[in-house]
């Protein structure tokens, strides 16, 4: 796997870019906290469970209250803790269940673009968008292009878009993304006032 820089912190970007498992999580992770927040939350857990890497089959077989307080911290993985504690757990059962807790197996073979879309949209937490949005990660950032990607990653999978976490290479990157985001909140909020 490349190297990413989606954190803005080398040892969590290191584990995103070795650890299929913790490119998964974060992604998971990535909604209603900052993009750096989520992606760094893997590197945490990984070190609160005592693990160079995350393995599926561990997070699916600890304590559901020992994950609990790996989540709450401090400093909590996610602002809501508790929940995603539940669903990061519930992923790594998913995982383990049908890829025999191998995360890479998600993308390895797949046919083209909308199995693997497909296939992320069937995780729990994965609905539609976030689904899209990882296709375009792994595809932008991963060079996991099977025939179609970028058609199943919707407009997250345009050239030279700054619209998600795939389009971030750098700060600079990062900040266009802030403001597309920014300006898309922006145009929602106005469309809803007319």
């Amino acid at each position: 796997m490349p190297t990413v820089h989606l954190t803005q912190d080398e040892a969590a970007d290191d584990l995103l870019s070795r650890d299929p498992l913790a490119l998964l999580l974060g992604m998971l992770l990535d909604q209603q906290v900052p993009m750096e927040w989520a992606f760094s939350a893997p590197k945490l857990l990984a070190e609160r469970m005592g693990a160079q890497v995350l393995s599926a089959h561990d997070l699916a077989a600890a304590d559901p209250g020992t994950v609990e307080a790996w989540f709450k911290g401090p400093p909590a993985l996610h602002r809501y803790p508790g929940s995603m504690a539940k669903r990061a757990q519930a992923l790594a059962q998913a995982l383990v269940d049908t890829y025999d807790g191998r995360t890479e197996d998600l993308w390895t073979g797949v046919a083209d673009g909308r199995e693997l879309f497909k296939r992320l949209s069937a995780l729990p937490g994965f609905g539609a968008q976030k689904a899209k949005i990882f296709v375009a990660l792994l595809g932008k950032r991963y060079e996991v292009q099977p025939e179609g990607w970028r058609g199943a990653a919707g407009d997250y999978g345009e050239e030279g878009s700054y619209r998600s976490v795939a389009d971030i290479v750098d700060a600079e990157s990062l900040q266009k993304v802030r403001a597309t985001k920014q300006e898309a909140k922006r145009a929602a909020k106005a469309a809803k006032g007319s």
